[in-house]
């Protein structure tokens, strides 16, 4: 992971934090371990979140098949809500749920800008506000 996509998930990890939840970060999720675990898993006692994040300066954020594949897993064995939070370059957190990704021919999967900004859940509707 390049220094940026740290310095993102760090932020996540803060707001999430600032917003009530208890967050744990898997740095390098699953790289190191074989194991199918998300980037961030953040719960508030009534709502419980596995994360992938992803951030980019460009448009748009591409996320690999077998990325989602493990959060899917992961998520419905923990328990809790799968999201992928993306985060573009001068803009805000937004999320979707696995399912609501466009799905390339080849198996990857695809948040475009126009797409995050029209479609995308805000951190504020995530947390419930």
């Amino acid at each position: 992971m390049s220094a940026k996509g740290d310095r993102r998930e760090r932020e996540l990890v803060n707001l999430l934090d600032d917003a009530g939840f208890a967050v744990v970060r898997s740095p390098a999720s699953g790289s190191g371990t074989g194991r199918a675990q998300p980037d961030l898993l953040a719960g508030n006692g009534d709502r419980f979140y596995a994360i992938e994040a992803k951030s980019s300066s460009g448009d748009p954020i591409y996320i690999d098949g077998a990325e989602l594949e493990a959060l899917l897993y992961f998520a419905q064995n923990f328990g809790a809500r799968p999201r992928v939070g993306v985060r573009f370059d001068r803009e805000d957190w937004y999320f979707f749920h696995p399912g609501e990704l466009y799905r390339t021919p080849g198996g990857n999967y695809r948040v475009k800008l126009s797409t995050a900004l029209d479609d995308g859940e805000s951190l504020e509707e995530l947390i419930g506000r």
